[in-house]
């Protein structure tokens, strides 16, 4: 009886950890039938001094780094070792495994290292990672005890990392980039807020389709952003001339140079349109951008001779000749406020300068300063509304609001009283005396002076209205007394103040038997 230890080779190489154990294994043979049988396996023995073995081993290593190199090898640098920073030469097998487990967590990063390994320089860039897998277990197919795992099982493992390379994205999402839109196309997605190059278009005619597309759409972005391309692409001439004949795009272009502010370009394009009228008006409001009065007054001159219409010419003569008064009466009246002399520049420091402002603000500023002015001078209001034609409302509604913020009830007083050809003064208001209440109310003018103008308010409910609104109870009481009210005299009397004037007066009146009351 024997025991014996049974191992499996194959090739003078392990299999792996398999082991077979024959225990309490009789055998009939005879001692010759053993020999022969161990002598004639197909499995032969492995022996430390075996040298040809080893030299096979290394033969067979040869071949497969040989055949490695087939795949990762580059046929210009055979004459070059290169090393990696473990120290292993770049191209060996284990290095080819470590690469491969190293760089599966950054596919991209991993294609753009194999990219640049034409350069011995890059091999210093790249990681140094901890391979998991062992050099026989690469050839073997089968799993080293612990925890490595073979190429197989890995690439096979789907919920582990993926060492398989990233498949390229689809060619039709790289179409923005390399052209292939159509006009249609590309109007489509310029319409839905995407990014397209337009630079494909380069014949004049796709770049009219491109326009007509845009057009067809109804899309104002779209359509100014085809305008921005072919104002950026084309020659003023060969852009004004298609667009004359494509009206809606034109109002696009024209309003957009009116948007950025291309004076130069919206000239260019309304002289070759004949446009005149509106090349003058373009022209004209140029003067905006004119800071200094003095240039802005000598460049509206240049204005008045434009092709205006009657209307327009009109007032840009007004425009030039309101500057230039102006300016005369800002330098007057900056010599007056320095000098100290004038009492209502004294009282009443300017807060900001004339200059510039529009035609009721300089009115109003004249009747404020300068109101009792000759009619001669061009700061006088008299002056002002005879020069620029300056409606009757107007001019009292102006002069109201100032004479009354100086508190100057003499020169209100005066705004409304005229004389007919008899002699006879009469109290007269172009805006209505319900309006002069309320300015003058405003102002915080006194109760007599309300009292007065409500006075002159002929509408009666009007006038009970403002009288009660603003306390005038004697406009009220007299109206009451007017119409023989008794019962709204009555109500009344509860309104006003106990003891006071009014209520005596309305007591009185109340009592009085010479008034015949309705009720």
């Amino acid at each position: 009886t024997t025991t014996g230890l049974i191992v499996f080779f194959q090739s003078g190489r392990p299999l792996g950890a398999g082991v077979r154990l024959g225990l309490g294994l009789r055998m009939n043979r005879t001692k010759g039938d053993e020999e022969e049988y161990w002598n004639s396996s197909k499995f032969k023995a492995f022996t430390f001094d075996d040298e040809d073995d080893e030299l096979s081993q290394l033969k067979e290593s040869k071949r497969a780094v040989n055949s490695l190199r087939d795949f990762v090898d580059d046929d210009d640098d055979d004459d070059l070792e290169r090393v990696s920073w473990s120290g292993e030469p770049v191209g060996s097998i284990s290095w080819s495994i470590r690469e491969t487990a190293g760089n599966s967590g950054s596919t991209h990063e991993g294609r753009e290292q194999l990219k640049s390994r034409n350069s011995f320089s890059s091999y210093a860039q790249l990681p140094k990672p901890t391979s998991t897998y062992s050099l026989s277990s690469f050839f073997r197919g089968r799993t080293r005890p612990g925890s490595f795992q073979s190429l197989s099982d890995a690439l096979s493992d789907t919920p582990a990392k993926s060492y398989a390379p990233e498949l390229g994205r689809p060619k039709g999402e790289y179409r923005d980039y390399s052209n292939d839109w159509s006009p249609s196309d590309t109007v489509r997605r310029l319409r839905k807020g995407k990014v397209c190059s337009l630079e494909r278009f380069r014949s004049l005619q796709d770049k009219l389709q491109l326009l007509e597309e845009a057009v067809s759409m109804h899309d104002g972005n779209v359509i100014t952003a085809v305008l921005i391309f072919l104002k950026r692409t084309l020659s003023k001439e060969i852009l004004f001339r298609e667009l004359e004949v494509r009206q809606v795009a034109l109002r696009h272009l024209i309003h957009f140079l009116k948007e950025i502010g291309d004076q130069k370009l919206l000239l260019d394009l309304f002289r070759f349109l004949d446009r005149t009228e509106e090349l003058a008006l373009s022209h004209y409001r140029e003067h905006l951008n004119i800071q200094d009065p003095d240039k802005r007054k000598e460049f509206l001159k240049t204005c008045v001779g434009l092709p205006f219409s009657a209307e327009d010419s009109a007032h840009i003569q007004d425009h030039y000749t309101l500057l230039e008064r102006q300016i005369i009466i800002e330098a007057n009246d900056r010599h007056l406020e320095s000098a100290g002399q004038t009492e209502i520049f004294r009282k009443h420091p300017r807060k900001a300068s004339i200059l510039n402002m529009p035609l009721v603000t300089t009115l109003f500023y004249s009747c404020f300063y300068h109101y009792t002015e000759a009619e001669g001078t061009f700061s006088s209001p008299i002056n002002l509304k005879k020069t620029f034609k300056i409606p009757d409302k107007q001019y009292v509604l102006t002069a109201l609001a100032a004479r009354a913020k100086l508190r100057a009830w003499n020169d209100v007083d005066a705004l409304f009283t005229t004389k007919n050809w008899l002699g006879y003064t009469k109290k007269r208001a172009p805006i209505g005396f319900h309006r002069v209440v309320e300015i003058l109310h405003k102002n915080n003018a006194p109760v007599q002076i309300l009292q007065e103008y409500v006075n002159l308010v002929e509408d009666v409910d009007t006038k009970l209205n403002l009288a009660t609104k603003f306390k005038c109870h004697d406009v009220v009481i007299d109206t009451y007394r007017d119409l023989k009210d008794r019962q709204q005299l009555l109500a009344y009397r509860s309104k006003v103040d106990k003891g006071s004037a009014e209520e005596e007066k309305i007591d009185a009146l109340l009592s009085s038997s010479q008034i015949r009351w309705k009720n």
